[in-house]
Formats: C-alpha cells, structure tokens, sequence
C-alpha cells in the first residue's frame, strides 16, 4: 500500500529498547571515544568530508544549529559509519520487518545537535528511526520539487521560505518520536530538522 507510493509512520513494529540503552552519551562514548568519524556538510549537492574522533564531535561540535550559518559550514554526523567498528553497535539494532523486493538494507547511523538537520535531498527508498530526542521531517513527492537554497540550513529555511508558502505548496510533515519509523519511497524529496540532540538511525533500501 505504501511501498511505492507515501510515506508512513510506523509504531510498534520492533522492540529496539536494548540498542537504545547502548546508545546513551556515555555508553557511545566509553565504545568509541577514540575511533575517528566521518563528518558530512549538511547542504544538498556537494558534501566536504572532515574526520575527527568521535569524542571531538560529542563534545565540541554537537551543539545547536546557528540559523545564520550556511550548510557547508555545519558539520553533521550521519552515515559514513565505519561497519568494521560500529557493526558490533548495529547488531543490536531491529530494522523494521519489511523489505521491497530486489533490495538490500543498509544502516546509517548519526547524532546532532538541536536544530541540526540536512536541506532538501532525495534518494532511493528507505526507514529512519528515532532513537534519543525527536526529529521534524518535510516532504515532497517527486513530482513536486520544493523551494530552497541548497546551501541553507533547514532551521534557516524554516524560519524565512516556509511561512512564505501558500498552503497548496507546503509539504507533507510530521514530528518522530523514540520508537517511531518514517518510511519514505524511492526519490521523494526530504528535509530533516533536529527538535532536540537525537540520535537516529535509518535502513537504506539500495
């Protein structure tokens, strides 16, 4: 019903309490303190990658969004995890029990800060759940390219482009919560905006 055509909520369909206790700032910390991470810009069509040590990030970089400050200025922690070391971290983790048929899931994982969040994209079909905090999501079916600079935050966009909209031209939206799953299908245009510092991982359908 919903594989190819909207997204959805789901809630209730995986128990992933035991991952969640394994990913507290202090459990994260004590298993990868020193292991490098790989940082992404948050805009749209070009990413600058920095690694750091995943302590660095934790403790001076994840901190709220500056609305003035451009995307290729903010570094955001999402997927480019290193399997070899956060697998044992994943093996814990429930995806949700459905799957498309002639694809394979992939994790990715993130933390950031409130605020926090990447502009509008699109890729192939996938889940996000959150974990820790809650995360506002916007969204445009394919059909239907949104409006925004691909260099502004989307806290930025938020607060000057989306009041501008005229209700027929606003998307879709909705606020996860821990436990809930966003599954979104293939090329649907998405913007993500970090309510609180959340932890968050999404099941790639490639």
């Amino acid at each position: 019903r919903f594989a190819f055509s909207r997204p959805v909520i789901l809630g209730g369909v995986t128990d992933n309490s035991a991952f969640r206790a394994l990913c507290t700032r202090e459990k994260l910390l004590a298993a990868f303190g020193p292991f490098p991470v790989r940082l992404s810009t948050a805009n749209t069509y070009s990413y600058r990658k920095v690694d750091v040590p995943f302590q660095e990030y934790v403790e001076h970089l994840l901190k709220p969004q500056d609305p003035a400050r451009l995307g290729s200025d903010t570094l955001y922690f999402f997927g480019d995890n290193n399997f070899t070391e956060w697998g044992p971290l994943f093996q814990h983790y429930v995806p949700p029990p459905f799957r498309i048929p002639g694809t394979s899931p992939a994790y990715s994982f993130g933390i950031a800060g409130s605020g926090s969040g990447v502009p509008f994209h699109w890729h192939g079909p996938g889940f996000s759940e959150v974990i820790f905090g809650r995360k506002r999501w916007f969204l445009y079916p394919p059909d239907r390219t949104p409006h925004f600079h691909p260099n502004e935050s989307t806290l930025a966009w938020l607060q000057h482009t989306y009041p501008t909209l005229p209700p027929a031209q606003r998307p879709l939206e909705c606020t996860l919560r821990p436990g809930e799953v966003l599954y979104f299908p293939d090329r649907w245009w998405h913007a993500t905006l970090n309510l609180d510092t959340s932890v968050f991982i999404s099941t790639f359908l490639g």
